[in-house]
C-alpha cells in the first residue's frame, strides 16, 4: 500500500490547542464498521455503548518530562533532548535537535549545571545515545528541569499540564500521552463499572514507535520501532474470560490495541508477559483481540491512521474523517475522540 493512501485534507484551524475545559466535554463521533454509519455524540455518551460483561482496557502509562532544553558546553548552541527510553541507569535513547549539531562526544548541559549529557552514539532510527550524569538522582532533576514533551502542532504550552495524563496513569515512561484516554473522568468510569463493563489495566510506553513518521513509500517497508509493554496475569485472565462469556473488548487507543494485539493469539486468547513490541497494523492485518476502539483523531499519513484502516476500512475511516472536517471536529492530542464499533 501507498503513503499517499493515508492522505488527508485537514485546515489548520482544527488542530486543537487546547484541551475540553471537561475531559468527558469533548465531542465523540461513532463510526459503525459494517455500513459506515456515523453519529455525533459527547465523550460522556461512551457508556451508552458498552455492555454488562464488556473489558474496556486502559493503558496506565504515565508522562514523564522528557523535553530538555540545554546547550552545548563548546559553543553554547541550545539543544533540545527529547527522552525516548532508559536503556541503563545513566544512559537513554534520545532525539536530539538539531541532530547534525550533536556527533558522539558532544557534551551537553542543562540548567545551571544540575544535569549534564554525553553524545554516546548514534541510533538506526536516527536518534541519540546519550549518558547523563547529575548530584541528585536522575528522577529528581529530570522532574525539574524536564518538561511535558507535547506534539509539534501545539503550539502553546497547557496552564495545566497534568491535562496531558490521563487520571488512570501510574507507570512512568512515555514520551507522549496515551490520547485517546484524556477524555476519561472518575465519575465516567465510574458509571462504566456500575454498567456491568469491566474495566482493565495494561501498559505500554509511548515511544518512538507510536508518532514516528514514516519516510517511505510503500508502507510495507516501514519499521515500527520497539516499545516497551507489560500485561500482568490478572489483566489476562479478566479480558480473556469475559470473551469466554461473550463480552466485547474495547481498547482505549491505539497503544492499548498494540499492547493486546502483541500479546494475542490467533485464537484471542491474551497472554500475560512483558517485552518490547514492534508489531505494525495496516490495512490486511487480522485483529484478534479487540472489538472495539476508543482513538482521536490521527494526523494524515501516520501509522496510527494505517491502524483504525485496518480496523474500519480504509474507504470508511477516510469518509468519517471528512465528515469530521465538515463538522468541525477538533484533531489530533488535545482534541475530539471518535468510537469504532
Amino acid at each position: 500500500m501507498n503513503l499517499s493512501d493515508f492522505d488527508y485534507h485537514l485546515p489548520p484551524e482544527l488542530i486543537a490547542q487546547d484541551p475540553a475545559p471537561q475531559r468527558d466535554q469533548s465531542r465523540l463521533m461513532v463510526l459503525h464498521r459494517e455500513n459506515g454509519v456515523v453519529e455525533h455524540r459527547l465523550f460522556r455518551d461512551l457508556v451508552e455503548y458498552l455492555q454488562p460483561g464488556d473489558v474496556l482496557v486502559l493503558n496506565e502509562t504515565r508522562v514523564i518530562p522528557a523535553r530538555l532544553i540545554g546547550h552545548k558546553t563548546d559553543t553554547g548552541a541550545q539543544i533540545e533532548v527529547l527522552l525516548l527510553r532508559r536503556l541503563d541507569q545513566g544512559r537513554w535513547e534520545t532525539l536530539v535537535r538539531p541532530g547534525r549539531r550533536a556527533g558522539p562526544g558532544t557534551r551537553l548541559v542543562f540548567g545551571a549545571g544540575e544535569l549534564t549529557g554525553l553524545v554516546m552514539d548514534r541510533t538506526d532510527a536516527g536518534g541519540r545515545v546519550v549518558a547523563f550524569n547529575s548530584a541528585r538522582p536522575f528522577d529528581e532533576v529530570l522532574t525539574a528541569l524536564g518538561r511535558m514533551p507535547l506534539p509539534p502542532y501545539i503550539k502553546k504550552y497547557p496552564d495545566d499540564p497534568q491535562r496531558y495524563q490521563t487520571i488512570y496513569a501510574r507507570q512512568e515512561g512515555s514520551a507522549a500521552a496515551p490520547t485517546a484516554g484524556l477524555h476519561f473522568t472518575a465519575e465516567l468510569l465510574r458509571r462504566i463499572e456500575a454498567k456491568g463493563v469491566c474495566i482493565v489495566r495494561v501498559l505500554l510506553h509511548v515511544g518512538l514507535g507510536t508518532f514516528r513518521p514514516v519516510q517511505v513509500a510503500d508502507i510495507t517497508k516501514h519499521h515500527m520501532h520497539a516499545e516497551y509493554y507489560e500485561i500482568t496475569p490478572a489483566a489476562a485472565q479478566a479480558v480473556n474470560a469475559a470473551r469466554k462469556q461473550g463480552g466485547r473488548v474495547f481498547a482505549v487507543g491505539t497503544t492499548t490495541t498494540r499492547c493486546l494485539e502483541t500479546a494475542a493469539k490467533e485464537t484471542g486468547e491474551i497472554v500475560p508477559g512483558a517485552g518490547w513490541t514492534e508489531i505494525f497494523i495496516y490495512p490486511g492485518y487480522c485483529f484478534q483481540a479487540i472489538d472495539g476502539l476508543v482513538t482521536n483523531f490521527h494526523l494524515p499519513r501516520s501509522t496510527l491512521l494505517m491502524m483504525i484502516s485496518a480496523f474500519a476500512g480504509r474507504e470508511k475511516v477516510l469518509a468519517a474523517y471528512r465528515t469530521a472536517v465538515e463538522a468541525g471536529y477538533r484533531f489530533f492530542s488535545f482534541g475530539d475522540a471518535m468510537l469504532i464499533l
